[in-house]
């Protein structure tokens, strides 16, 4: 089973950018599929972003156009990008990962995600 590590989180003011890390020391990623998911006080985990094999890509309505999501096959790492921060952005942010054969679109289900990493926390100031 693959395993997770991010980083990059942190303290940002509102319109601020971070970029946050999903690192797999060890293991390859070119069979799986890598979402991020994100979790604020109080809430339910949340689907963000997801990139399939392929690198066809999904983002939740309230990221559209703000978080990027990319990956790094070679340096087992996968990306988020984040600019034009929001206060409704802090949460912690976790990634995730399965194992598929297929290169088709990904989907954010946490049912279908069984490595995640330890989560960063991620908190925008206004």
């Amino acid at each position: 089973q693959v395993q997770l590590v991010e980083s990059g989180g942190g303290l940002v003011q509102l319109a601020g950018s971070l970029r946050l890390s999903c690192a797999a020391p060890g293991f390859t990623l070119d069979y799986y599929v890598i979402s991020w998911f994100r979790q604020a006080q109080g809430n339910e985990r949340e689907g963000v972003s997801c990139i399939s094999r392929s690198g066809r890509t999904n983002y939740a309505d309230s990221v559209k156009g703000r978080f990027t999501i990319s990956r790094d096959n070679g340096q087992s790492t996968a990306y988020l990008q984040m600019n034009s921060l929001k206060p409704e952005d802090t949460a912690v942010y976790y990634c995730a990962a399965h194992f598929t054969t297929v290169q088709g679109m990904c989907g954010m289900k946490e049912r279908e995600y069984y490595s995640w990493g330890q989560g960063t926390q991620v908190t925008v100031s206004s």
